[in-house]
């Protein structure tokens, strides 16, 4: 395992004793992650962690069934485990192993609730709804045993997404435990991607001043991060060091010819999955068979999810057509809801570039300057970088490695081929909307929580 990557945060704040630096820096990530375990235990008298049986939640897990054991710590976890219904079986075998192997320490929450699920297998609907109950004769499976639903939940209803349910969850099951403080664990490293990095680094709500804990508003609700600093390396070599039981699809994508970097079990129809979800028909054929008739578009979005049909390799312009022809022409062939959802998108886009302006790196600018594109270059930024602000109209196109991260109607094409609803190919973060949605839900249970603590 990796003993050089992440010292502690001593030195990581900069510290000047240059002996706890040094100290840290003896310290490999597992044994980080011991002293992080450590911190909760003796912090939080409520604890549970959220298991999707992939790779970073499952060493979690059994890091920290590994650490009660030896520790003799014997009061039990909670498991928060979403069933989304469609996954593949080895991804559910592994899930009843590892769940029942450790039922002596763990209070298993498995949850098949019919919130909205996002969904780019189809140009028609922005969602899926898993568990619908007025669609059970096409379930992929049945409903399983000892699961909770949506009536155990008097928060749900239907215009929830399922990542507003577990936010909703982290305060229900704090208040369920009548707890003093509640610690939701949580799998993620910020190798994965930028807004991983982001929630850890530029997390301004820490508690305890530890970067690796976000705390909800009040400070009585928490998520801990103890594995960010991991490698894929290091998860792979803790599995194989101590023998613990993994999820064996990891296997079989490996034989599949899936780079181990690009090796997900997540739902299968967001758009980092879609280019994998060709392999549900060979390793999971079952599987593949009852999907098809479940969610819409997924057979299509198997064929050419790999190809420049759906947005992916080299997309290619109609002759005779700029690509913000091409965008209009597209946006034709919707229905008005999602055409609507597209243009305002657009709309928000290009007042940003033209108000505000999105920070691009030096090199990127002297590119465009090259390029003899007109454009406003700013000093300074109100984000936390030293990139600098650009202000600029939309292009049609432009040729350059770093065409992702420009205004351009050849960016939006992309996002309606590949029916990104969020546009996240766009750096679109959650809406307005959303944003307010959810700071209502924490304003909420803030007030809940003063109240039940007598303020």
């Amino acid at each position: 395992m990796n003993v050089s990557i992440q010292p502690d945060e001593r030195s990581r704040t900069g510290s000047s004793s240059a002996e706890a630096q040094k100290r840290a820096l003896k310290r490999n990530v597992y044994e980080l992650a011991q002293e992080r375990f450590k911190i909760i235990f003796e912090t939080f008298d409520n604890i549970y962690l959220s298991f999707s049986g992939g790779k970073d939640s499952g060493v979690l897990l059994n890091l920290l069934v590994d650490y009660m054991r030896r520790n003799g710590i014997t009061r039990k976890i909670g498991i928060f485990h979403i069933d989304y219904e469609i996954q593949y079986s080895q991804t559910l075998d592994y899930v009843e192993k590892i769940l029942q192997d450790n039922a002596d320490l763990l209070e298993v929450y498995r949850v098949c609730v019919p919130f909205k699920v996002q969904t780019c297998t189809s140009m028609h609907q922005q969602y899926w709804r898993p568990w619908e109950d007025d669609k059970k004769d096409i379930w992929v499976r049945k409903m399983p045993k000892g699961c909770l639903t949506w009536k155990d939940f008097p928060f749900y209803n239907t215009d929830m997404w399922d990542y507003e349910f577990q936010a909703r969850f982290a305060a229900w099951i704090h208040h369920k435990k009548k707890a003093k403080r509640t610690c939701c664990i949580i799998g993620i490293r910020t190798q994965e991607s930028l807004n991983r990095w982001r929630c850890i680094y530029n997390n301004p709500n820490r508690f305890l001043g530890k970067r690796w804990i976000r705390q909800w508003p009040g400070g009585k609700i928490c998520n801990a991060y103890p594995i960010y600093d991991w490698l894929t390396a290091d998860v792979w070599t803790a599995n194989g060091k101590f023998g613990w039981p993994y999820n064996r699809l990891y296997d079989l994508l490996y034989m599949a010819g899936v780079p181990i970097e690009s090796q997900r079990v997540a739902s299968p129809f967001i758009s980092q999955a879609i280019s994998s979800l060709h392999l549900y028909q060979a390793i999971d054929p079952y599987t593949w068979g009852k999907m098809v008739g479940r969610v819409n578009g997924v057979n299509c979005a198997a064929i050419y999810g790999r190809t420049s049909a759906l947005g992916w390799q080299n997309v290619k312009l109609p002759k005779g057509h700029t690509w913000e022809q091409y965008m209009y022409f597209l946006l034709s062939t919707l229905p008005e809801e999602t055409r609507r959802n597209y243009l305002e998108k657009l709309s928000v886009s290009v007042r940003f570039w033209r108000e505000k302006g999105g920070v691009l790196a030096d090199n990127t600018i002297s590119k465009l300057q090259e390029s003899g594109i007109s454009m406003q270059v700013e000093e300074k930024s109100n984000y936390r970088t030293t990139k600098k602000p650009v202000k600029m109209e939309y292009l049609d196109d432009i040729s350059i490695p770093e065409f992702s991260q420009l205004p351009s109607f050849k960016r939006i094409c992309i996002c309606i081929l590949k029916n990104d609803h969020a546009c996240k190919y766009m750096g679109f973060a959650p809406n307005k909307m959303e944003k307010t949605r959810r700071k209502k839900i924490m304003e909420k249970y803030k007030s809940l929580l003063e109240k039940k603590n007598g303020k």
